[in-house]
């Protein structure tokens, strides 16, 4: 189905936002297991380039959020792709939200000259290249992976001072890098809501230790039961993400409209 049709479907029921994947493509041959076990579903080497496949959300939706779940930053070029996420929320009027990620595929990463070792040291630096471009008339970064002298680039993004960027992942140093440079954590939703919830507050606890205010957490991989919603919200989570198969349009509008009418039930459970 197609990402423009899908966002209509998810704007028409009352969804805030649409997150999309990203591989640019799945080396034939590999070592690297797949994390959820099992074969490599076929999508994963199928999948539209994000930013296209957003823009064309954007152009005909009014509301819905536009976000990257997650933006593989370690297989691209930080100039060019702060000039993609600036060129996309500029012209949905503000609407991106810009999850990233390391990745786990090591053959794909190596495919584009990326160290598997450094590539969470690489993943900050463009990060930090793309918000000095976001936020800067004439910007420089030096990093040991990542270095420019002045630039100008335009067009910056409509959100002050840049789109929120959420960073993915589950691994034990995830929270540090969130707390690092991140806006907001986004999770997979991996193992036990009790292990979920205490690693909630130890993200707090050094955002807190950090001098930084609470730290959001966007939730990917929502279970379907309202009243587990209910208690992973008041735990922290304040964006639940809910999984949808690559599948034809019939499919995809029961599916919506099952998810859709979860999400009445959990707002009238909050009172709205």
């Amino acid at each position: 189905m197609a990402p423009a049709e899908l966002a209509v479907m998810a704007e028409e029921r009352g969804f805030e936002s649409m997150f999309v994947p990203e591989h640019t493509h799945i080396p034939a041959s590999r070592d690297t297991p797949y994390p959820a076990g099992g074969d490599l579903p076929r999508e994963y080497w199928s999948t539209y380039d994000p930013f296209v496949s957003l823009a064309t959300a954007a152009s005909v939706t009014e509301r819905l959020l536009l976000g990257t779940g997650i933006c593989l930053v370690i297989e691209r070029d930080p100039i060019t792709t702060a000039k993609e996420v600036a060129s996309l929320d500029r012209l949905s009027g503000g609407r991106m939200l810009f999850g990233v990620g390391a990745g786990w595929n090591r053959e794909e990463m190596a495919n584009h000259g990326t160290d598997p070792s450094t590539r969470f040291r690489l993943l900050r630096e463009r990060v930090e290249a793309m918000k000095a471009i976001w936020t800067s008339d004439e910007a420089s970064y030096h990093g040991r992976h990542v270095s420019f002298d002045r630039i100008w680039a335009d067009p910056k993004p409509v959100q002050k001072p840049h789109p929120p960027v959420l960073v993915g992942g589950n691994a034990d140093k995830t929270l540090d890098r969130v707390v690092a440079y991140g806006d907001e954590w986004l999770p997979n939703r991996i193992g036990s809501d009790d292990d979920m919830i205490a690693r909630f507050d130890d993200l707090q606890r050094r955002a807190e230790a950090a001098g930084r205010g609470p730290i959001p957490v966007t939730l990917y991989g929502t279970p379907r039961d309202p009243s587990r919603i209910e208690r992973l919200a008041a735990a922290g989570v304040h964006r639940f993400v809910l999984w949808l198969p690559s599948a034809p349009r019939d499919e995809i509008e029961r599916l919506m409209d099952e998810r859709a009418e979860l999400l009445r039930v959990v707002a009238g459970a909050a009172g709205g």
